[in-house]
């Protein structure tokens, strides 16, 4: 199962990936989780503790390593360098594990914008292509707002897009946009997940105006996701009912995905 996760900045993304990837380990499934967020924040969400976070660092900012395998200093533009350089050793080798979930770190290229052609883009882009190879068991990739780091070459070993919004227009506008970015790369195996739902009237708003994409779950409104980040725990832990709704998308993904498949 490969998940990729995607939506407006600030409605849950993160929270989301901390649940399923939570969810998936606790029923033994190999998990490892993917944070391409500008400021990585996924470990967090799944309170990793300080002795481990020091292990976390972003791919996009290890200027030697970069430098090492694609030949070229980071932040150069122009010249010559590797396109395809050498990254099957980098989940295991720059990833920390908590409470059964790898966590990679992959950071994003702020300069030249998301069609950048450089040393750190080229690393990224090889490391993402890498990752959907390999055989984890589970992957989920908590992606910034949108599908730049998946292309046509890689799209079909996604299983699933998961588009995350709030029952908000503005939230479902950034949703419209993404299902159209990821059609035109040939990727329809999507979903939206409400979060912080309030009732029947937040689902109903979302069925109504969601631009043809089908409803796979929803997160209810929760106090204890700030409880959880104010004390440095998962929403995971402190909340039965997030464990629950987490546990009920993956179900219905699990039944979506084999559904589309066939």
């Amino acid at each position: 199962m490969k998940i990729a996760i995607s939506g407006k900045g600030g409605v849950g993304k993160t929270t989301l990936a901390a649940l399923l990837a939570q969810t998936y380990a606790d029923r033994g499934r190999a998990v490892l989780a993917v944070d391409s967020d500008p400021s990585p924040s996924l470990a967090g969400a799944l309170a990793f503790p300080e002795e481990l976070l020091e292990e976390l660092r972003p791919i996009s900012e290890m200027d030697e390593l970069i430098a090492e395998r694609t030949g070229a200093q980071p932040g150069a533009m122009g010249g010559f360098f590797t396109l395809n350089p050498r990254v099957d050793d980098l989940p295991e080798r720059y990833s920390a594990v908590h409470d059964g979930v790898r966590l990679l770190e992959m950071g994003s290229v702020d300069s030249g914008g998301s069609g950048c052609i450089c040393p750190e883009s080229a690393m990224l882009k090889t490391l993402f292509t890498h990752l959907l190879f390999r055989d984890d068991d589970v992957l989920i990739m908590d992606m910034y707002a949108g599908v730049e780091h998946l292309g046509r070459a890689t799209v079909d070993f996604v299983d699933a897009l998961l588009i995350v919004v709030e029952p908000t227009r503005r939230s479902l506008a950034t949703a419209a946009q993404i299902k159209k970015l990821a059609e035109d790369i040939g990727l329809d195996a999507m979903w939206l997940v409400g979060n912080r739902i309030r009732g029947d009237a937040d689902l109903a708003f979302l069925e109504q105006e969601a631009f043809d994409i089908p409803l796979l779950g929803y997160l209810p409104e929760e106090s204890r996701v700030v409880d959880a980040d104010r004390c440095g725990e998962s929403a995971y832990s402190l909340s039965p009912t997030l464990r629950e709704a987490a546990a009920r998308i993956a179900d219905a993904l699990t039944e979506a995905a084999l559904g589309s498949s066939s």
